[in-house]
């Protein structure tokens, strides 16, 4: 197997200056730079730049892959959008940790899987994650507790470890988070379990908020405008929407009695057999189906083969229940082809056309 990583970084908050350009540019002479985008890829040898250091510097969101398993992922976020003890509950494993630096949080999701049986290069993916950044900027915790799921599934939190509180809608989760699990092959009956115990998650509607937003004191309105000004329009908003879930009764994670990692892991076994089973029961079920209505087809053309008039009829008889039971479960598209190619194979027998054409089956055009 050759050898491929890929690296992606985004500035998101702000844009990159001239300056910083070129000192990324010394780390790499081979990179995509842009004033919010830097990418490179590798087919031998390795990037000389740390990915934790330049997150810490220059950028937002980070993805790396390689073509041996490894998938990795790092969101910059503000401290003013998130409190580092509340994140510590759900991010204090080698699969997610905090990194910590002056302004920010960096949090970093590690997986360390089994190589694809193939893979392909690729470019691009983590612009359909970093709308989970902003979710998490605006108060939306799923990330986090992604994050926490992650430490079960590769065994780096303690069986009677408890879990940190549920946020809403793990059962609904967005198309970044969507993607973020996926990426990072999180179990999805592991996810599914952990969701028993997650509310719904409710929206508020745009007026509360405007109406909130307009009881803030001038001054401080003025100070968040300035911060716009000097664009941290991200952070002003993520910081609007946190303060404003704070502000709404019943928007917290609720108290429910803590399940251990041993029991989610354990109910995520159970959920995977189960579904395992349902699968294995209706694929045989389907299997069987198939191989009644290719003995029904058989069973047609033989009895077409008599030239019979009687089997005529039997031969239409189970060509028309072939075509409700099609019907009814699907694939009706691929029994009128084939029922055609029958019909033009016997064109010339009168009787036989006639019968097809009074039990209402596919003719041609």
């Amino acid at each position: 197997m050759s050898e491929y990583q890929y690296y992606e970084f985004l500035a998101l908050d702000r844009p990159l200056t001239s300056e910083q350009r070129e000192e990324l540019r010394r780390l790499s002479t081979r990179a995509e730079i842009t004033a919010t985008r830097f990418t490179n890829e590798y087919h031998w040898g390795s990037f000389r730049g740390d990915p934790e250091q330049m997150m810490a510097a220059y950028f937002d969101a980070f993805l790396y892959l390689a073509n041996w398993g490894t998938r990795h992922l790092m969101f910059r976020i503000p401290r003013t959008a998130l409190d580092t003890e509340y994140a510590g509950q759900y991010c204090y494993t080698d699969a997610a940790s905090l990194i910590e630096t002056g302004d920010h949080l960096i949090i970093s999701l590690y997986a360390d899987r089994d190589p694809d049986d193939y893979w392909d290069e690729t470019a691009g993916e983590l612009g359909s994650m970093v709308a989970a950044r902003s979710e998490l900027l605006g108060g939306d915790h799923r990330l986090l507790y992604l994050a926490w799921l992650m430490g079960i599934q590769w065994d780096h939190v303690e069986d009677e470890d408890t879990e940190p509180p549920v946020p809403a809608g793990l059962a609904d989760l967005s198309g970044a988070l969507r993607a973020v699990a996926g990426f990072l092959d999180i179990d999805e009956d592991l996810i599914a379990v952990a969701a028993e115990a997650s509310p719904v998650l409710r929206e508020e509607p745009a007026p509360r908020l405007a109406d909130w937003i307009a009881t803030l004191p001038a001054a401080e309105k003025d100070k968040l405008l300035t911060m716009v000004a000097d664009g941290e329009g991200p952070q002003v908003r993520a910081l609007l929407l946190r303060r404003f879930r704070d502000s709404v009764p019943g928007q917290h994670e609720p108290a429910q009695p803590a399940r251990t990692a041993a029991q989610l892991w354990t109910a995520a076994g159970a959920r995977r057999t189960a579904r395992e089973e349902t699968g294995a029961r209706a694929r045989s079920a389907e299997e069987q189906r198939a191989a009644a209505a290719e003995a029904a087809w058989q069973e047609a053309e033989n009895l077409i083969a008599t030239k019979k008039p009687r089997d005529y009829d039997l031969a239409t008889a189970l060509l028309r229940d072939l075509s409700a039971m099609t019907r009814r479960d699907g694939g009706h598209d691929a029994f009128t082809a084939r029922f055609l190619q029958l019909r033009s194979r016997h064109e010339r027998k009168t009787s036989l056309q006639e019968r097809f054409d009074k039990a209402g089956l596919p003719r041609h055009p």
